[in-house]
């Protein structure tokens, strides 16, 4: 089923954070469309929840070095 998650993610201040996120969050099966709003911390995720899950995209941002909270 097609969802969407907006995220607050800390650490985030420049497009190179920007583009680190959207590049592992959309390298991921099942995820459409990454938005990141650099000003207001959210990352939305655009996914199919029966390819991906809630879980594996906050595991990718971590990875990223980035705190979901």
């Amino acid at each position: 089923m097609k969802k969407s998650d907006v995220l607050k993610v800390e650490g985030m201040s420049c497009s190179h954070c920007e583009n680190a996120v959207k590049s592992a969050v959309g390298s991921l099966d099942g995820v459409e469309n990454v938005v990141v709003d650099l000003k207001c911390k959210n990352v939305t995720v655009y996914y199919d929840d029966e390819i991906v899950t809630r879980e594996d995209i906050i595991s990718q941002i971590d990875d990223q070095g980035y705190e979901v909270v």
